[in-house]
């Protein structure tokens, strides 16, 4: 499933992103990487997705989410 299907909430695991490559490379130095474990803390109106990656929350829009594979994690 794609990360802005996502629920609040839930953990996930990063499975493979199809991203413009400047976009993927900023996103992979933020800590981004296949494999790495999210967790969707809220989501806006317009997309915008709040996630928390390794410690550290930031927002991605909904562009950047509907290209991001992701698994859910079985706590």
């Amino acid at each position: 499933m794609t990360l802005n299907c996502a629920e609040i909430g839930a953990v996930y695991k990063i499975e493979q992103m199809e991203l413009p490559q400047k976009t993927e490379r900023r996103l992979e130095a933020l800590g981004m990487t296949h494999g790495t474990r999210i967790q969707v803390i809220n989501t806006k109106d317009r997309g915008t997705m709040i996630i928390k990656v390794r410690g550290t929350r930031f927002a991605i829009g909904r562009d950047i989410s509907e290209n991001i594979q992701v698994s859910e994690v079985n706590a």
